[in-house]
């Protein structure tokens, strides 16, 4: 029996324990604003928060989040008002919006490390999760929106 904590509530899973977490999370949790991408970890689609690091919950299996906190992008708040939601959205940033969960949880592990990062900073935290759209940019911006770093 794998006992976790997803967004703040404790769960228990008594299947394969190494089915990826990102299954776990989309089929039987239906927390799916978590989404797959390539199924390589290499996209950041997947990306959560384990014990408050960004994890590709695709490459991380359920044995991996044995009595770990996960937090994905619903748990991130409650009622989608997060700053980084709220800058995106004041950004414009998403076009088609599939990657846009994993880049804020991504930016979220970023600013909870680095509150005011550069945009080196940014740039290395935030190079492993792909755009097809490019919105590059406008994630940087809506990132130092928050941080409070002149854009």
């Amino acid at each position: 029996m794998i006992r976790l904590t997803v967004n703040g509530v404790m769960k228990q899973y008594d299947g394969d324990p190494a089915m990826p977490l990102l299954w776990y999370l989309r089929d039987l949790l239906e927390l799916t604003g978590t989404k797959f991408g390539c199924g390589a970890g290499l996209c950041g689609a997947c990306t959560v928060h384990l014990d408050g690091k960004a994890i590709r919950s695709c490459q991380t299996a359920m044995s991996g989040a044995a009595g770990k906190r996960v937090t994905t992008i619903e748990g991130l708040s409650v009622g989608g008002d997060h700053p980084l939601q709220n800058s995106w959205r004041t950004v414009n940033v998403p076009q088609c919006g599939y990657c846009q969960s994993g880049q804020i949880m991504q930016a979220a592990a970023l600013l909870a490390e680095k509150p005011k990062p550069t945009d080196r900073e940014i740039e290395g935290a935030m190079q492993g999760n792909i755009c097809r759209c490019g919105t590059y940019e406008r994630i940087r911006q809506a990132i130092k929106l928050v941080a409070g770093v002149k854009a």
